[in-house]
Formats: C-alpha cells, sequence, structure tokens
C-alpha cells in the first residue's frame, strides 16, 4: 500500500517523503508499512489495535518501530505498553486513529475501520490520500467522502495486491530454486505495483485528468481476468 500511495502521489508530481502518515493496526502489515513509509522518507505518527491507539508526535522511528516488532511479535504484549519504552507517546482508549492531523493514511488492520465520519475528519485535517492495506478498512460512506474531496483513494484490491504479489514472488523462488536476497524481492515487488498502478490509471482516467482508482482496478481486474480466458481458450 505504500508503494501504491508514492505512485499516486508522483501523478502530482509529489511523493511520500516529508508526509505524516496515519496507520491503522500493529500486526505484520502495519509493521512493514511503516518501515516502508520511512525508508520513502515518511514521518508515521500512529499504530493502533481494536481497543486502541498509540500517538508519538516525534515520530515512529527505526529504534521505535524495532521496539514495536519485539513487543507484538515476540513477547506478544498490547500497544498501549509502549509508553513504558516512550512516555512521551500518547494512548487512546477505545478510539481509532483518524482524528489526528495527517497528509496520508494507511488503514492496515480489520474491516470497515474507517467510517463516513472519520473520512470527513481526515479530509478536514488536510488528508490528501489513503491507501488501503486491508481488506475492505474503508465503508461505503468513507469512499463516497473521498471521491467527492477528490483526494487520493487506493481501494485494497490494488494498494493491497503487494501481500499476494510477495507470495508469488516466494512460489516463483521455491519453483526455480532459486533464492533472492530481500533487496531483490523488494525491487520486484515495487515494479509489480507501479504495473497496478499504471493499469488502474490507464482505465480509471476522468476527462478532467482525475483518476478513479476504484474504477480503474475493477475494470483492470476484469481485463486481466478476460485475457486469460482466452489465452487459456476457456471462451
Amino acid at each position: 500500500d505504500v508503494y501504491f500511495a508514492e505512485y499516486m502521489l508522483k501523478t502530482k508530481g509529489d511523493s511520500m517523503k516529508g508526509k505524516t502518515v496515519v496507520v491503522s493496526g500493529s500486526g505484520n502489515v502495519a509493521q512493514f508499512a511503516s518501515e516502508k513509509a520511512r525508508q520513502l522518507g515518511a514521518k508515521v505518527v500512529t499504530l493502533c489495535v481494536s481497543s486502541g491507539y498509540i500517538y508519538d508526535a516525534d515520530g515512529i522511528d527505526d529504534d521505535k518501530l524495532a521496539f514495536v516488532m519485539e513487543l507484538k511479535n515476540v513477547k506478544r504484549g498490547r500497544i498501549h505498553e509502549y509508553l513504558d519504552k516512550y512516555p512521551s507517546a500518547k494512548y487512546f482508549k477505545g478510539e481509532t486513529p483518524w482524528s489526528i492531523k495527517c497528509d496520508v493514511a494507511l488503514p492496515c488492520a480489520t474491516q470497515n475501520v474507517l467510517d463516513g465520519d472519520a473520512a470527513k475528519t481526515l479530509i478536514a485535517n488536510g488528508g490528501i490520500c489513503v491507501a488501503e492495506g486491508a481488506n475492505m478498512p474503508s465503508t461505503p460512506e468513507a469512499i463516497h467522502e473521498f471521491q467527492k474531496a477528490k483526494i487520493f483513494f487506493a481501494p485494497g484490491k490494488a494498494s493491497n495486491a503487494g501481500g499476494v504479489a510477495t507470495s508469488g514472488l516466494e512460489m516463483s523462488q521455491n519453483s526455480l530454486r532459486l533464492s533472492w536476497s530481500r533487496e531483490e524481492v523488494d525491487d520486484r515487488l515495487k515494479d509489480i505495483m507501479e504495473d497496478i498502478h499504471d493499469s488502474c490509471v490507464k482505465y480509471g482516467k476522468n476527462e478532467d485528468g482525475s483518476i478513479d482508482y476504484i474504477r480503474g482496478a475493477n475494470i483492470a481486474g476484469f481485463v486481466k481476468v478476460a485475457d486469460a480466458m482466452l489465452a487459456q481458450g476457456v471462451v
């Protein structure tokens, strides 16, 4: 989802560099989305679980993220324990992070976690880009608000394709008995996400130059399946 957000921003001559990013979730997807966002020059300020979220105005840097990975993946701890290590951060119990002022939002947790009211708040606070890193985390009402405001919105069927793509790369390595480095896998993933983005732009571009990434993703997916059926002689 981070690479997809970067490509969306590039269509307007912008990038993730210098952006403030709000992330929901604190599992694998959220952790590596935060890591990639940092690598691209952004500042990640939130992580969350279903019971609340942490907000670190100074940014969740590499050391802090390593602490979160140890806390969640090894110790199986709770995200509010982040404050024991970094007391300048804040914990908001029972709330979602969408009220935090940001440029980019990456919902990387559960379904329907970002509703219409949250979308309005994000937009009012200057949010310019939302890229889903989960299955349908934005409600239909939220999507309507994003489209009405004409901010960048990437549906999970496009921006969240990186996980499936990486699994495909792993299968390729196994089949070919190859061992690619992390950098090689990342480069291939980056190219795949760029191709997906380009397809969304191709099929989703409006007459005024704006891009409907939902329409683009739907048509691109249909065309890919149709082409495969034709190639296999199914139709």
